[in-house]
């Protein structure tokens, strides 16, 4: 009699741990904004191709729809085009752009930030391993035309992260 009641004096106290523990993890996803540089101003693609004026409004485009999303970190890779892109949110917010050369280094270092809220600019070559390497199983293709891809990566306390792809 005496374990059983142990038990019930026990379990309402464990359940609630177990609640607690559940909600601070969903409140700790990390949700990223995945996107492709701009419009470049010619189809050359060496490093210091500028964006063309179609891809400075996209920028601006791009920096007005997450200006309220609390973004708390901003990646590109070293070239102008994608520093470009990223520029006109981290002027808005108040941030510094940060570089990244190595997809996989980038994920695990996203991954490891509880409760962020990142922007990664890469190329067309790059967003689908950032995706993957997000957790993404789908497959992700960003044509060498395409510039208005806006993919969206939450993660979830188990399993595959939640997934959208938007145009913006």
């Amino acid at each position: 009699m005496i374990e059983r009641s142990w038990r019930l004096r026990v379990r309402p106290i464990l359940l609630a741990l177990a609640f607690g523990a559940a909600a601070a993890v969903a409140r700790a996803q990390t949700t990223v904004y995945v996107v492709r540089h701009a419009e470049k101003a010619s189809d050359a693609n060496e490093k210091d191709v500028p964006l063309s004026e179609e891809g400075k409004n996209r920028a601006e485009r791009l920096a007005a729809i997450l200006k309220d999303a609390g973004i708390t970190a901003i990646y590109s890779t070293d070239t102008t085009r994608t520093r470009s892109t990223a520029e006109p949110l981290a002027r808005a917010g108040g941030r510094t752009v940060r570089m990244y050369s190595d997809v996989a280094a980038l994920a695990d270092q996203i991954k490891g930030e509880r409760e962020a809220v990142v922007l990664v600019v890469g190329h067309s070559n790059t967003v689908p391993q950032i995706i993957a390497a997000l957790g993404v199983r789908a497959p992700v293709e960003v044509g060498d035309r395409e510039y208005d891809n806006l993919f969206v990566v939450v993660s979830r306390p188990i399993g595959e992260p939640a997934f959208l792809h938007l145009r913006y």
